[in-house]
């Protein structure tokens, strides 16, 4: 049976060093996969009408950050690629975004046109890259994730017209 190896060359560039991180890998996928969930709750409550578990499940997606910070700095640490700072920048930045514009500020952005555009760009942005963080977790954390966001975009667009939230 194969094992995933997170490694590279060692020094003397014929055998392949193991370095295993369960525990981040492991963290990593879960947290874009609960999180994706949790927009998947919030769009199928919009859709039914329940509203305010919607916005309790969407201030609950705020704490997506917790994990995210710890993944960034543990990430310093392991010197992982440039990109994988930027999917998980986008992340943490989004869901900034989010607690400000909707929770703290609460400003209905919704209804104007090049507002959504610039926000549902910036939703798949960090959506999308949080597929890449979970892959680092290996094939079977990727498919699911793709799985799961591609449910969740689904549902996105379904109940932005149903709704027109």
């Amino acid at each position: 049976m194969m094992r995933r190896i997170i490694g590279g060359i060692s020094k003397d560039k014929n055998r392949i060093t193991a370095r295993f991180a369960p525990a981040s890998c492991a963290i990593r996928a879960i947290t874009a996969n609960v999180y994706m969930l949790l927009v998947v709750t919030l769009f199928t409550a919009r859709m039914v009408g329940w509203l305010e578990l919607a916005h309790w499940v969407g201030l609950a997606s705020i704490f997506v950050v917790i994990p995210l910070v710890y993944l960034f700095v543990a990430g310093l640490r392991s010197n992982r690629p440039l990109i994988y700072f930027v999917w998980l920048g986008l992340m943490i930045l989004f869901a900034l975004v989010e607690l400000t514009i909707d929770h703290i500020l609460k400003l209905d952005f919704r209804s104007v046109q090049w507002a959504v555009i610039l926000y549902v760009v910036f939703f798949f942005g960090a959506t999308g890259g949080m597929i890449g963080v979970a892959a680092q977790a290996g094939r079977l954390w990727a498919s699911v994730t793709v799985f799961t966001f591609l449910i969740m975009a689904a549902l996105s667009f379904i109940q932005r017209a149903m709704t027109g939230l």
